[in-house]
């Protein structure tokens, strides 16, 4: 079963791609657009590193790491 993806603040849905889990609405009226967009950049920036680590709850990474 797929969990969708849902921002923390609103409920509203957002992409299962996404590096946040917030919307773009709630994240800017949270911290305002640029830092908004240095937040996102950055965490764009982490995974292609491959530095981030997945944190929501419906994430089901967990479930291919349980071998």
């Amino acid at each position: 079963m797929v969990m969708n993806k849902r921002c923390i603040y609103c409920k509203i849905e957002i992409p299962q791609e996404s590096v946040i889990d917030f919307c773009s609405r709630c994240g800017i009226g949270v911290w305002g657009e640029k830092m908004f967009n240095a937040i996102v950049k950055n965490m764009e920036e982490a995974r292609s590193k491959g530095d981030l680590v997945s944190t929501n709850i419906g994430d089901n990474s967990r479930e291919h790491n349980s071998s």
